[in-house]
């Protein structure tokens, strides 16, 4: 008896301290999906992050969090394009200066092409933003932009010389006190003197040091070796010593392509950065994914990351008592009046009508550089495997279904048109019909299985319940077109063609 009690307090034991041990570890990334150079603030107990949003519409997403790995999208900085600019949406970056919070970002100038850095403001993270237009406009390109404020001024960094012969280069310049304008000439923090590439810094002081930590090497696709490095001063103004161990974060066996990120504090002090990286093997089509990972100033007065320089997936939680939540599978009943902040669309390429009402969307648009390539409403993937699945409601002469987006020339896709099932691929902008059957009903379910991040299955039902598979393979050649080099091939509704496309649910759920 004696030797069954203690065997199950043992057990009950064991049981205790694998949940408490489980709870005291997260598993990055922590925002799941593609948000590339993601930037974080902390507004009181709270923390917001926003990041990339390159071609995709609405611009630059936000996120709320109020312990640091559980994290929830709330909008997005802006809804409409500002008037200035043509597109390339990157490096969003946090500010908060006299009540106000501000978003640096760096966006193409509808007048010349040429990135430069705008800002907007707001009462609050969570806006409404007001665009006042660019602030930095230097040379070829100027992006990347991080504020720091240092005895009362302001001043903002970027990064130039990335479309330019000379080395890139770290420059800095005054702002004025509303963070609206530059003020005086810009000077050099530090030069990529090493021509391995440099960006995505933040600039912070911590006891007696200014110190920049930044990003080196290839930061995009599948052959990027990103990486962050670290350099010091004891004037604002520099000359920066470069730290002789860069790296201090690099890739692993798990985890590739890491860097372009800020760093956060907890209300005791502690430091956090948020950056992305690619994961490894199929995760890698989820796309530069943010990552969380605490940064010490060591006794050598250097920064490290607590896990070590190589990046790791398990790190030691924020706040011990909270536990991270599993990826929630996405689900849209079209139940309200307008679009629900996940969905996203291409906004270069068309012009994209997606209208909400009494359980049903109806979707069309005007494709702008392909008349016959479509519209795409799409969502971000935050699982290698997964199902996409639909209702299509209406049967006219235009094209409807779900499918793999890339861009407006690659993008694959299973759709119904008048009493006509077919699977079309684009691909280098050129259409392939690789399937046509008769439709099984005026009501067609529709399902797109992902396998591997790329690989893609279809499915279709006249019932939802009894599925008929396509039998489908594509070519390497296919599967590469789809993912673009700073972004993702998203899952996503398709329609091309005079008339609309009714939609009754849309699915997304990971497959195991």
């Amino acid at each position: 008896m004696k030797k069954c009690i203690y065997i199950l307090t043992f057990a009950a034991l064991f049981a205790w301290e694998s949940k408490a041990q489980k709870e005291t570890y997260f598993t990055n990334p922590v925002i799941h999906g593609d948000v590339a150079d993601p930037s974080i603030l902390r507004d009181g107990t709270t923390y917001y992050a926003t990041g990339t949003s390159s071609e995709w519409a609405p611009y630059y997403p936000i996120f709320r969090s109020t312990d640091l790995v559980n994290w929830q999208p709330i909008g997005h900085v802006f809804a409409e394009k500002p008037a200035w600019t043509k597109s390339s949406f990157w490096a969003p970056e946090w500010f908060q200066h006299k009540g106000k919070t501000y978003i640096y970002y760096t966006a193409r100038k509808q007048a010349d092409n040429q990135s430069c850095i705008g800002v907007a403001v707001a009462d609050s993270p969570e806006g409404p933003f007001i665009d006042k237009g660019p602030v930095v406009e230097f040379g070829k390109e100027a992006i990347d932009a991080f504020i720091l404020e240092d005895k009362g001024k302001l001043y903002i960094s970027w990064k130039a010389y990335g479309l330019d012969d000379r080395p890139i280069e770290l420059l800095a310049a005054r702002l004025s006190d509303d963070g609206l304008r530059i003020e005086g000439e810009p000077f050099s923090l530090l030069c990529d003197d090493e021509r391995q590439g440099m960006e995505g810094q933040h600039w912070f002081k911590q006891g007696d040091y200014y110190y920049l930590l930044y990003s080196i090497r290839d930061c995009c696709g599948p052959q990027s070796d990103y990486a962050v490095s670290v350099a010091r001063s004891k004037r604002l103004e520099g000359p920066y010593e470069k730290y002789a161990g860069n790296p201090i974060l690099h890739g692993s066996e798990s985890v590739r392509s890491i860097g372009h990120g800020t760093l956060t504090d907890t209300p005791d002090g502690r430091l956090y950065y948020l950056c992305h990286a690619y994961s490894e093997g199929s995760d890698f089509y989820q796309g530069r994914q943010p990552h969380l990972q605490e940064l010490r100033i060591g006794e050598n007065l250097w920064p490290h990351f607590v896990t070590g320089e190589y990046a790791n997936l398990s790190q030691p939680m924020p706040f011990p008592e909270t536990a991270q939540k599993p990826i929630a599978d996405f689900s849209d009943d079209f139940e309200g009046t307008t679009l629900r902040t996940e969905w996203s669309w291409n906004y270069p390429y068309a012009n994209v009508k997606a209208l909400v009402e009494k359980g049903l969307l109806r979707l069309s648009g005007q494709p702008i550089s392909h008349p016959e390539a479509g519209v795409a409403l799409c969502l971000r993937p935050t699982a290698a495997h997964y199902q996409l699945e639909t209702v299509v409601l209406n049967q006219d002469e235009s094209w409807k279904g779900i499918g793999l987006y890339g861009d407006d020339q690659n993008w694959i896709s299973i759709g119904c048109q008048a009493e006509k099932v077919a699977i079309k691929l684009w691909l280098n902008g050129k259409e392939q019909q690789l399937m046509e059957q008769r439709q099984p009903g005026p009501i067609t379910h529709l399902r797109m299985e992902v396998t591997e991040g790329i690989q893609c299955r279809f499915l279709i039902s006249r019932n939802g319940r009894d599925w008929q598979a396509i039998p489908l393979s594509l070519s390497a050649e296919a599967t590469q077109a789809l993912t673009r080099w700073d972004r993702i091939a998203r899952p996503g509704l398709y329609q091309s063609g005079k008339g609309e496309g009714c939609f009754g649910y849309v699915r997304l759920k990971a497959l195991h």
